[in-house]
């Protein structure tokens, strides 16, 4: 059996520079790598997060070789090029999402810069799009590599370059972090672990552990049941994943289940009925399910989601987890299409943001938003947290959450919340956890959690 054929990089590149065009036009990453042939998709997953990681300086540079942008295909391929020159060996990585994983060997930082240039050249004379800039692309290129330091210098003076993120996005958190900005920067800019949650009714963390190590995967334990790999691995490929021994969620994700199944099981011994609303795609729902059976607690999840074909990704999940929920796909927002009368004793709402926490794991969405996007999610935010609060049981409690680092989204909402409810009492909650790459994490105050995305929590009790 023969082997399949090298991929050659000028078709990846092809391939990038489509997906950074199709986010320059407002589509993520999810959406614009269904047009890739799966064949190029480990790759072009990769070298596309490598760029999206670089893209604030690459604009930079291409504004300084060429003051007029080219067409929209040439201007994307030059950037995307520009991005992969300046990537270093930890930004271009194998994703760390379900089913996919990244060809070691296209590694952006592992290209000499003149195959790189080549290569590049190469994918314009072969578009239809950027052939007849092919010359135009080469000229800019070989400039780079000749005036590197001098161009990155004058490049790197714009807080938008040396960052990589939006200008209003860094002044943003300059003013809700004034000492921690850059930090959190920094961290959003490194690579994220790959981490599990594993299913402590299928086995335990230990075993699950030993079940890596068997296969020479590195893993430490963070959070309540998680493992942080020291590497990134196709996930279906890892032991026990047909039978439901583990979940993909980032350590801070997996606060949520315990924070607020800790509360609501000390108010009663009885079954508890509990609302996941914005359920989508799951992992919350499994891991309430998971506590409790742990705990010996008898509990009914009713998982809610106003998109339908997510909904059917929490039937998946599930299954998958040989675990049973209650789903309904329905607006959280309007009780009175789905509720039924009947009061909840914990309610977890993990509310749609900005996702500005996760951009590790998601680089386009830095991007992709726009800083008008932040009052109009908190307008969706106080509208769910308005609407559920009736449905939730005198005693009983509502875990508020967003994968957001915005003070608008978090410790901002649920003051406001606070101040307009005053049968609402504030517990003891993380609040904001802030991202930490893994060398830092050991240092921080929630080193338990290792290497994690930026979360907030607020646990409110209603009196």
């Amino acid at each position: 059996m023969t082997s399949a054929a090298p991929i050659p990089l000028w078709r990846q590149l092809q391939a990038v520079a489509g997906v950074l065009l199709a986010v320059r036009e407002g589509r993520s990453w999810t959406t614009a790598q269904l047009a890739i042939d799966s064949a190029l998709r480990p790759g072009v997953q990769a070298l596309s997060f490598a760029v999206l990681r670089n893209y604030g300086s690459a604009m930079a540079l291409r504004a300084l070789l060429a003051a007029r942008a080219p067409s929209p295909a040439a201007d994307a391929l030059l950037c995307s090029v520009l991005a992969l020159a300046l990537a270093s060996p930890t930004t271009a990585e194998a994703g760390t999402q379900e089913g996919t994983v990244a060809d070691p060997g296209h590694a952006g930082a592992h290209f000499e810069a003149h195959t790189l240039v080549n290569q590049a050249v190469e994918a314009a004379k072969r578009s239809p799009a950027t052939q007849a800039q092919a010359s135009f692309i080469n000229a800019c290129l070989r400039r780079f590599l000749r005036e590197r330091e001098a161009l990155l210098a004058t490049a790197l003076r714009e807080p938008q370059a040396q960052y990589s993120h939006p200008t209003w996005w860094i002044k943003r958190l300059k003013n809700d972090y004034p000492k921690q900005w850059q930090a959190i920067l920094q961290a959003s800019a490194s690579a994220a672990p790959l981490t599990l949650r594993v299913n402590t009714q299928q086995t335990s963390t230990a075993d699950y552990q030993a079940a890596l190590v068997s296969q020479a995967i590195q893993a430490k334990p963070v959070a309540h049941s998680g493992l942080e790999l020291a590497r990134s691995a196709y996930v279906p490929g890892l032991p026990g994943y047909a039978e439901g021994w583990f979940s993909v969620q980032d350590a801070a994700a997996q606060c949520a289940a315990p924070l607020l199944l800790d509360a609501a099981l000390n108010e009663t011994l009885r079954p508890l009925r509990v609302l996941d609303a914005c359920a989508a795609p799951g992992g919350k729902t499994a891991h309430l399910l998971e506590y409790a059976a742990a705990r010996g607690q008898a509990i009914e999840v009713i998982a809610l989601d106003i998109d339908a074909a997510r909904c059917q990704r929490i039937h998946d999940n599930l299954a998958r987890l040989r675990l049973a929920a209650h789903v309904i796909s329905a607006d959280a927002a309007r009780p009175a299409d789905w509720w039924d009368g009947q009061p909840f004793d914990a309610i977890l709402l993990d509310a749609p943001c900005s996702a500005s926490g996760i951009v590790r794991r998601h680089p386009d969405i830095r991007w992709l938003r726009r800083e008008s996007d932040i009052a109009q999610l908190g307008q969706l935010q106080s509208g769910l947290l308005k609407a559920l609060w009736p449905v939730l049981k005198q005693g009983g409690h509502l875990l508020y959450c967003t994968c957001s680092v915005f003070k608008a989204e978090g410790h901002t909402q649920i003051q406001t919340f606070v101040a307009h409810h005053s049968e609402a009492t504030l517990l003891p909650s993380p609040g904001h956890l802030l991202p930490q790459s893994p060398p830092l994490a050991e240092t921080m105050r929630d080193n338990h959690l290792g290497g994690h995305d930026g979360f907030f929590y607020a646990l409110l009790r209603k009196n």
